[in-house]
């Protein structure tokens, strides 16, 4: 299906409601690895309520809507995340009623046969008193080899890693099942779970989600660095650039630089860069 630029602009969401539970955000938490050692007491918070129940602030990136360009002929099932930004205004509160707003703010051929490259922007406020709770800017890789019309609007830079030695590194092993478990929160491409899909799309195996990875990396900081305090995240960008498969060893190496955390995730068995040019900020 060609992509059409100017219908693209004229994408919009508006005030969608969204409501997410305690069971949501537990579920999330288990997805991305936290409550592995039930002995761990240091993560039992995020996969409990009891006595307070702690939120992952990457839980964010699976609340907004996967169908948001299913008019123009894709869903989560035929879309690949280049990268994503988001900020958090206050710490996610552990079950919610949101307002949601989405909208195209950028499109662009990225030549030959390699389809788009898509940027949209979504922001969640509390139904309650209408407060911003969080932004997220989402670059998505639509496959398509044909675009009617010239592209629009600018991609933001990536945040730039410092030259140096990582000042910390974390390394959290994955679970085979891990695809499995994350689906029930977002990311329900066959390519995660069917061998033969994914197998026709490069991969030797079923694929963990992009968004389950960043969950990953933003767990090795709060381990390292944030003594699991997720009140202290403001916002955390990265690049996808690699496949990792359930069962592997995310390596996650960080810079800190006063409130700013850099990061950059490879997998161990394979040294491969699977998350580039993170960026996280902390509470100052």
């Amino acid at each position: 299906m060609p992509i059409d630029y100017d219908a693209l602009k004229a994408v919009a969401i508006e005030d969608r409601p969204v409501r997410y539970s305690e069971r949501d955000v537990m579920l999330y938490a288990l997805g991305v690895g936290f409550g592995g050692d039930p002995l761990d007491s240091s993560e039992l918070g995020y996969v409990r309520e009891s006595p307070t129940l702690a939120v992952t602030p990457t839980f964010a990136t699976v609340l907004l809507p996967d169908d948001f360009l299913a008019e123009c002929g894709w869903g989560d099932l035929h879309v690949l995340y280049g990268s994503q930004r988001l900020e958090l205004y206050r710490p996610l509160p552990a079950a919610a009623d949101l307002r949601v707003n989405c909208r195209v703010v950028a499109a662009y051929d990225r030549g030959g046969d390699r389809g788009s490259r898509i940027l949209v922007q979504c922001e969640a406020r509390l139904a309650k008193d209408d407060a911003a709770l969080f932004s997220l800017g989402s670059t998505i890789v639509a496959p398509r080899d044909e675009n009617h019309g010239p592209g629009f609007g600018d991609a933001p830079a990536p945040h730039v890693l410092p030259g140096r030695t990582p000042d910390l590194s974390c390394e959290l092993s994955s679970r085979r099942d891990q695809a499995l478990l994350f689906r029930l929160s977002a990311g329900r491409g066959a390519v995660h779970t069917d061998p033969e899909v994914a197998r026709s799309a490069g991969f030797e195996r079923p694929v963990l989600q992009a968004r389950c990875v960043a969950g990953l990396a933003c767990r090795a900081i709060l381990r390292t660095i944030c003594e699991y305090d997720y009140t202290l995240v403001r916002s955390f960008d990265v690049r996808f650039v690699g496949a990792v498969y359930p069962g592997e060893t995310l390596v996650t190496d960080m810079w800190q630089e006063r409130n700013v955390v850099s990061f950059r995730s490879s997998v161990k068995e394979r040294g491969v860069v699977v998350l580039d040019n993170g960026k996280c900020t902390l509470a100052a």
